[in-house]
């Protein structure tokens, strides 16, 4: 979306910043702890083609950003990127900072990693230590 807007806009509206929260980004080639991970890497893709029946496969820039040719046409000015530590898919978040920052882009981004958390974390214990951080880091940056 945020890709959409800085190439085509809409009229009169302003996108300032972009928060992800334990992106689900995935791949064609393993990196990270993937590797090791072949039946999961599979299962993950499978997930993927229910959620976008007409995905172009595991490359598709809606589950792939990093892959997206006009990934440094980011609309808006900011972006933060929040991967907890135990997350399978935590590497694909530090992938799209890299590949952000690679990209061309004149923006700011910054990742925020919570230690030892799984995937949504904070969801499941919204009053934990690294939940209310989170949320802290999240508010921070949308106030900012």
């Amino acid at each position: 979306m945020a890709i959409r807007f800085g190439k085509e806009g809409i009229g009169g509206i302003g996108f300032a910043g972009l928060v992800l929260i334990h992106p689900y980004f995935w791949g064609k080639d393993p990196i990270g702890n993937e590797e090791k991970e072949s039946e999961f890497r599979e299962g993950a893709f499978e997930f993927w083609k229910l959620a976008c029946p007409t995905t172009t496969g595991p490359d598709d820039p809606l589950v792939n950003p990093a892959a997206d040719p006009d990934l440094g046409r980011l609309g808006c000015s900011k972006v933060v990127v929040a991967v907890a530590e135990k997350d399978f898919l935590s590497d694909r978040g530090r992938y799209y900072c890299e590949a952000v920052r690679k990209s061309g882009w004149k923006g700011e981004i910054e990742l925020l990693e919570a230690k030892d958390e799984q995937h949504v974390f904070h969801l499941m214990d919204g009053g934990c230590e690294n939940a209310v951080a989170m949320r802290s880091k999240i508010c921070s940056f949308i106030n900012g």
